[in-house]
């Protein structure tokens, strides 16, 4: 059973760089700044993600998957309304 957890996690970690790297890359297809917030939001959000989620499953039940529990609600909360107060500043200085 241990086994199947880490390979599943193994691969969810792999999945969650791979999504950030190719989210990145596509990024440089956007020339406006607010296609471009909302998308690294999205990626960094949903990438970090699945990458969390992918460590809790290699590492089980325990101390570290509680904090990084912590760490994903915290995530969760932050990254979309950093990007909207990004959004709203530049909105109010002209961008």
């Amino acid at each position: 059973m241990a086994g199947i957890l880490e390979i599943s996690g193994n691969v969810l970690i792999i999945v969650g760089v791979l999504l950030m790297i190719l989210g990145t890359v596509g990024l440089l297809k956007f020339r406006r700044f607010y296609p471009r917030i909302l998308i690294s939001s999205k990626v960094d959000t949903v990438g970090m993600l699945i990458l969390l989620i992918g460590l809790m499953l290699r590492h089980g039940l325990s101390f570290f998957s509680a904090k990084i529990a912590l760490i994903i609600i915290i995530l969760l909360i932050l990254n979309p309304l950093v990007a909207h107060i990004l959004s709203r500043s530049a909105y109010k200085s002209g961008e």
